[in-house]
């Protein structure tokens, strides 16, 4: 998180031709183009493969363990399913895991790191104390119990116990940086003008750092993705509907690597790679184009 701390603006408003000079290094980052460049291909083709396809993902819609070809470009499984319906429908449903598992802990991440960080005294230590509680729970341990107990097996109850769970981190990172802009200037003229907590909050510290909350939210997005997939893979995703994950469970669960089947479990496992993978080298790119002693002239 240190490369990550440096990207918080040092001025208090940030100027019209900062963000055209961010704009101008980041169409030139390699690496942001590269990693959005993946992102962005493979959330298309989730959002629109599923509409070319006639045959739920789970239909049995050809022979059985049939090698990628021109009819099953990635094949089929040993149930004749058609893998690269379940490939297109489980990326969007992995985006829609990741994505709001990401917005939730980001939203409680800020709220609780910019009230601690702000506010200070008590409320910080209360909040401090809580974010370390949380910190230390073993996270894929409490997602095993609820998933498994519960009996809540949703794509969106996933998420959200998800976001619940990985927020600390943020938190933690977000009052740092709080803590640090509450004594500038500008902080100072909104307090003696009259503002609130919330209001110097959103209208004069959160601003200042916007590019650092982005790449937070970057982080927690492909974070979700990977805890979402684990519990898939183990077999505590959602009841209906698949995932990339979920196929990598099933494609485990029937033996297709010993079967030779690479084309089963060799898509999800890329997907799963390549969308994380890219989200981290686009955060790479953008503390980059934020951060000036990184940018590449």
């Amino acid at each position: 998180m240190t490369a990550l701390q440096e990207a918080v603006p040092r001025d208090a408003a940030a100027p019209v031709s900062g963000r055209r000079e961010a704009l101008h290094f980041a169409l030139r980052n390699g690496k942001l183009l590269a990693g959005a460049g993946v992102v962005l291909v493979l959330l298309l083709l989730g959002l629109i493969g599923p509409l070319t396809i006639d045959a739920p993902p789970n239909e049995y819609v050809g022979p059985p363990m049939q090698a990628p070809s021109s009819e099953y470009w990635f094949g089929t499984t040993t149930f004749g399913q058609d893998v690269f319906a379940q490939f297109v429908y489980g990326l969007r449903t992995t985006f829609a895991a990741g994505l709001l598992g990401g917005v939730v802990a980001s939203l409680i991440g800020m709220v609780v790191g910019f009230l601690a960080g702000f506010r200070g005294g008590l409320l910080d230590e209360i909040l401090n104390m809580l974010t370390n509680i949380v910190l230390v729970i073993p996270t894929l341990a409490v997602l095993l119990i609820i998933n498994a107990y519960l009996g809540i097996r949703s794509v969106v109850a996933q998420a959200i116990f998800i976001g619940l769970t990985s927020w600390p981190w943020a938190a933690r990172a977000i009052r740092a940086q709080t803590f640090s802009l509450r004594g500038r200037d500008f902080v100072d003229l909104a307090r003696l003008s009259g503002s609130n907590t919330w209001k110097i909050i959103t209208r004069e510290i959160a601003p200042n750092m916007s590019s650092y909350l982005l790449l937070t939210f970057i982080l927690l997005f492909g974070n979700s993705i990977l805890i979402a997939s684990s519990l898939d893979f183990i077999g505590l995703g959602p009841t209906e509907g698949v995932s990339l994950g979920l196929m990598l469970q099933n494609a485990s669960q029937w033996s297709a690597m010993q079967l030779g089947m690479w084309w089963w479990f060799i898509p999800p496992g890329a997907g799963i790679t390549a969308i994380v993978g890219a989200l981290y080298v686009a955060n790479v790119g953008l503390d980059e184009v934020f951060n000036p002693k990184l940018r590449e002239t």
